[in-house]
């Protein structure tokens, strides 16, 4: 896909498929024998998937909000969550995608210098690219974006307009080339 190409779009308009994602989410969750103190939704596409799994494990939720692209912002609430994972708190670390894995990345390099104890911490997202640089420990879908280049656009995202989902898609051209 050049980069002046369009991308191809594909919407997860329906709220009852969402959902489905999100309690096979929550199960897999539930079923691991590991449960969290803390959900903590990586903002802003981990937020609503994040509010839902807490409220179904009943378990409290915490918000980062790392998409700001705010220098230091989310590095602040990186580090108190890093201390308490050091403290032997058990947290859940919910996104969306994980596409590339430059969001995991980041996160687990700003978790790890505040001192992150890993044996307390998981990651989970909705749907997991198999191909990307970073893993994930739970997930509900899996794509391989080696050969699958559609753009996911979810329910809270929908609301956007085209051009700004479409110049979304094209901030990372690799995603979908």
């Amino acid at each position: 896909m050049g980069e002046t190409s369009e991308p191809q779009l594909q919407y997860l308009e329906y709220y009852e498929d969402f959902l489905a994602k999100v309690r096979v989410l929550s199960r897999k969750v539930a079923e691991s024998g590991w449960m969290p103190d803390f959900v903590i939704g990586i903002g802003r596409g981990g937020l609503v998937p994040g509010c839902y799994i807490s409220h179904q494990l009943e378990v409290p939720m915490l918000s980062i909000d790392h998409s700001s692209k705010i220098p230091g912002f989310a590095d602040e609430l990186l580090a108190k969550v890093a201390a308490m994972s050091g403290e032997g708190k058990k947290l859940l670390f919910i996104d969306d995608i994980n596409d590339s894995g430059g969001t995991i990345e980041y996160l687990r390099a700003r978790l790890d210098e505040g001192g992150c104890n890993r044996e307390t911490t998981r990651f989970a997202v909705v749907i997991n690219n198999i191909a990307s640089k970073a893993s994930v420990d739970l997930w509900a879908d899996t794509i391989d974006r080696t050969e699958d280049k559609r753009w996911f656009v979810f329910p809270w995202e929908s609301v956007g307009t085209r051009e700004s989902i479409t110049a979304e898609a094209l901030s990372v051209p690799e995603r979908l080339a």
